[in-house]
């Protein structure tokens, strides 16, 4: 199901019109061919968000906001991004010829910010954003004074600010319940400021799917995990200090209610350190042939932490969503492949040790 048969059954309308859709949705969801069987999860599936137009999930969310911005006359989109949601937003603005100003987090990746910019966004940087959670805070509060102007709307990927828009990625969860056999025993969400996971959690919900929703987070950005494990019902602001480009949310955004939605579901938090991240990363790529940028690989890194800790059912699939491409950070692929050569040699002389 795309995300605008998911849209026509679960969610309001949006006139015909004013649907905008660049091939989003309807991703993959693969078996583990190895992974799965060496960590000794039987039923390990991949949901790769990374086939998606602009190469993450975050063009589900941009289809539905941009969407909602031409049904209202809207013109002038503002963004704030760590890489992936600025460049869905530029895409979808690009299409609908409507200006887009974001707001990026000091740290992004250059391939993310030269995507946003081939598209034609407007992009500044911001010292300390999205690890300093009153930089950050302020920076929330000034975008939202601004899009107070007639024909400005604020899109940030997460229910607390763009309610419509995020209910693009819910059909996520609508998918999975066609593409996994049986039942969705677990699925593993990664997290930055949680709208992702609580979508998944909200999307099974409507649709009366039986899952358990996993967050798991990096140890250097724990705002929802630690609290969700712990029996807390509240998030909390944290200095951040991971390097996973794309999680750096120092703020309680969406937490609260991922807490909440999780453990309704029968999920809990995890938290993995970003060595666990960047191995997970190299794993997919080299056992399973798929291509992810870090934040892509956090699931993966929770499932393995919990399925070591015995805390799966292994009758049961357990689902990692890979929700971003590799070739959205070049840098960690660069560190991937440090003790990997590629010389220059002549014709004759090509792998001459065979």
């Amino acid at each position: 199901m795309s995300v605008w048969q998911w849209m026509d059954r679960y969610a309001p309308s949006i006139p015909e019109e004013n649907c905008l859709s660049l091939g989003e949705g309807q991703t993959p969801c693969i078996r583990s061919r190895s992974i799965g069987a060496e960590f000794g999860i039987r039923n390990l599936f991949f949901k790769l968000e990374t086939v998606n137009p602009s190469g993450s999930y975050k063009d589900r969310f941009a289809a539905l906001a941009v969407s909602h911005m031409l049904a209202n006359g809207q013109h002038t989109c503002l963004a704030t991004s760590s890489g992936n949601t600025g460049a869905a937003l530029a895409a979808y603005c690009a299409a609908a010829k409507i200006r887009c100003r974001i707001a990026v987090v000091e740290s992004a990746p250059s391939a993310k910010l030269q995507q946003m910019l081939a598209y034609g966004a407007e992009i500044q940087r911001v010292r300390e954003f999205g690890t300093d959670a009153s930089v950050t805070g302020c920076v929330f509060e000034q975008l939202e004074a601004k899009s107070r102007q007639p024909g400005f709307a604020l899109q940030i990927s997460a229910f607390r600010y763009s309610p419509l828009g995020m209910q693009g990625v819910e059909s996520i969860a609508f998918e999975l319940q066609g593409q996994v056999p049986s039942q969705t025993g677990s699925v593993f969400c990664p997290a930055g400021g949680g709208g992702l996971t609580l979508a998944v959690a909200r999307g099974f919900a409507k649709a009366s799917g039986l899952a358990s929703v996993h967050c798991v987070q990096p140890e250097g950005n724990d705002t929802i995990a630690g609290a969700l494990r712990e029996g807390s019902d509240e998030a909390r602001s944290v200095r951040c200090s991971t390097k996973v480009s794309g999680l750096q949310v120092a703020n309680v955004i969406d937490g609260n209610e991922v807490i909440a939605a999780c453990r309704e579901s029968g999920g809990t938090g995890h938290t993995v350190s970003d060595q666990e991240i960047f191995d997970a990363q190299k794993l997919l790529a080299r056992a399973e042939g798929i291509f992810s940028e870090p934040a892509g690989a956090v699931a993966l890194a929770g499932a393995l932490k919990a399925a070591r800790r015995g805390e799966l059912d292994l009758d049961l699939p357990v689902v990692c969503l890979v929700t971003g491409s590799g070739f959205k950070d070049s840098s960690s692929i660069d560190a991937m492949n440090a003790d990997a050569e590629c010389p220059v040699v002549n014709a004759d002389a090509m792998f001459a040790e065979d």
